[in-house]
């Protein structure tokens, strides 16, 4: 039957051609074909090639045999990518080649049915079978474990599966191939990794490169906070001031400085301080987090590296910590958080200064001043062994303590003045304020993340509030930042007081009932749900903003010390 779409030709030694059919009929094709054979003499024609002459291109393989040449000529659409790739690229036939005889790339085709259409001569020795004996036969009955055929009836690929095959374990591809109409005609199965040990190796590079741009980008963060002197830290406080007379006058010694406080008091911001007034201050402060410095990477990271040094190391080398620090400052943050193993090879490096690069054997020095900083009880540390000894004295010959929030509340006012102008700085905007009522609820938390966390709320309800003035109701979509009402008095009692009994509430109004009676209401409820604010009015059948205005109210009818 004529194809007009595709066909076949046979030409033999003398160029003559045998046999024609379908499209490889046409004259003009023909002509062509032999003028090709001639061209290419004694040499093997490449074995697929296009035909571009015509106004429908041709794509044609050709295969030679006892000196007779076969061709099997099709129809192509310039937009199909195998045409594409067979007219651009004069070695296309090498590179499919290439894809069916090499071990990692070897291929086994199974048509809709899941019977073999092709195994290659890789799989074939691998499973010691004759040569296109496996053509024809279901997939499962050569290929032990094969999950092809499910590939088919899903539809789904697996990518990455581990497979045994001759008692050995290969991680494998499976992918089902669909026709232009989207089809299932059949289904590729590919190894990947000719052990799961070689897929491990991979996975750990990659984890190691991941490590080493997480450090990085967290430089990024903090390359750009080097502050100007003091004006960082934001308050007026005694708690405050005293803290700013310290570093102004341990900045200008040249002396390990240990900087101890709770996590979001700004410990960062004081180390900043001091390398700002040091003699040092003309170079960028290196900043290190102690905490998150992978142990695989800690050598390659503090000391640095030679080219070479491992897998994945740049070409150039690489300056450490240590290096990059020289004649500057070397801020360890979180160092309470070191593991003992890292504390080890951090000590002989403070001790004198020296250092190796990994991969090199010639010793070096560097010129730095060490500041450490962490939120630990070093106390309780050292006596359970998590902290060296030897360490601790090497880093705290002078040690700051950085104040609490809670312990500075009358900074909060300038704390949130700084953050609201900060925001609207960054989004082009005019700073909006707190009310007084408001302020005065923020003061009266504890603050367990000190000014960070203020930072966080304040920022949020500068984001959400409605009008420019942003008031207690404000902080209520932020249930879980805030602590417990429990705080609103630091006396229990106010949570606690009993609900009043009928005799004392004979002659009173009923609207003044009724707001007593809500009042013990809440504070039961407070109790119950152990100041879950959101859990608290949703048991009550109140929103949040009204159980806000109830709280402030509750809090302002209570008497003062003075009052007492």
């Amino acid at each position: 039957m004529q194809d007009e779409n595709r066909g076949f030709a046979v030409v033999d030694a003398d160029f003559t051609v045998r046999f024609s059919a379908g499209l490889a009929s046409n004259p003009l094709i023909l002509a062509e074909l032999v003028r090709r054979l001639k061209g290419a003499g004694d040499a093997a024609l490449p074995y697929v090639f296009a035909i571009e002459r015509f106004s429908q291109p041709v794509a044609v393989m050709s295969v030679r045999c006892d000196g007779a040449t076969f061709f099997a000529v099709h129809s192509s659409d310039k937009a199909d990518p195998l045409f594409e790739l067979i007219v651009s690229v004069p070695f296309a036939a090498d590179i499919l080649r290439y894809f069916l005889t090499n071990p990692y790339e070897a291929i086994t085709v199974v048509d809709a049915q899941g019977l073999i259409s092709y195994l290659s001569p890789v799989h074939e020795a691998f499973f010691k079978i004759p040569h296109g004996s496996a053509v024809g036969r279901p997939v499962r009955e050569v290929i032990e474990n094969t999950q092809l055929d499910r590939v088919i009836r899903t539809g789904r690929a697996q990518i990455g599966h581990t497979q045994e095959m001759q008692g050995q374990t290969r991680v494998v591809s499976r992918t089902p191939i669909h026709d232009r109409d989207g089809k299932i005609v059949g289904a590729i199965g590919q190894v990947m990794f000719k052990s799961p040990d070689e897929l491990a190796a991979l996975s750990h590079e990659i984890t190691r490169l991941r490590q080493e741009v997480s450090l990085y980008r967290r430089e990024l963060a903090t390359s750009g906070l080097q502050s100007h002197g003091l004006d960082e830290i934001v308050g007026c406080s005694d708690a405050i001031l005293q803290l700013k007379k310290q570093i102004a006058k341990v900045a200008v010694l040249d002396v390990p400085v240990l900087i101890v406080g709770e996590s979001g008091v700004g410990k960062d911001l004081v180390a900043q301080g001091i390398h700002a007034l040091s003699s040092r201050a003309s170079k960028q402060m290196v900043i290190v987090n102690a905490a998150a410095l992978p142990e695989n990477l800690v050598e390659s990271e503090l000391f640095g590296y030679e080219s070479g040094s491992f897998t994945g190391a740049n070409r150039k080398g690489k300056r450490g910590k240590f290096e990059q620090a020289n004649e500057s400052t070397l801020f360890l943050d979180e160092i309470g958080d070191m593991p003992i193993e890292t504390q080890a090879k951090l000590l002989r490096t403070l001790q004198d200064g020296s250092f190796v690069r990994v991969g090199s054997e010639i010793n070096q020095r560097a010129d730095f001043r060490l500041i450490a900083a962490s939120n630990r009880d070093f106390k309780q540390m050292l006596s359970a062994g998590t902290f060296r000894l030897d360490l601790f004295y090497r880093i705290s010959a002078v040690t700051l303590r950085v104040p609490p929030l809670r312990e500075r509340t009358e900074d909060i006012s300038l704390l949130v003045d700084a953050e609201l102008t900060k925001f609207a700085s960054r989004n082009g905007a005019i700073p909006k304020t707190v009310s007084p009522q408001a302020l005065d609820y923020l003061k009266r938390l504890p603050w367990p993340g000190n000014v960070r966390q203020l930072q966080h709320v304040v920022t949020r309800a500068a984001i959400f509030s409605e009008g420019d003035v942003i008031e207690v109701q404000d902080f209520e979509m932020m249930d879980e930042d805030l602590p417990s009402p429990t705080t609103l008095n630091q006396s229990a009692d106010w949570l606690s007081k009993p609900a009043s009994p009928a005799s004392e509430l004979i002659g009173t109004r009923v609207h003044e009932v009724k707001q007593s009676l809500e009042a013990d209401m809440i504070r039961r409820a407070l109790v119950e749900f152990k100041g879950n604010k959101k859990r608290v009015a949703q048991h009550l059948g109140i929103s949040r903003s009204y159980l806000y205005k109830r709280l402030a109210a509750m809090h302002a009818e209570q008497p003062s010390e003075s009052e007492l």
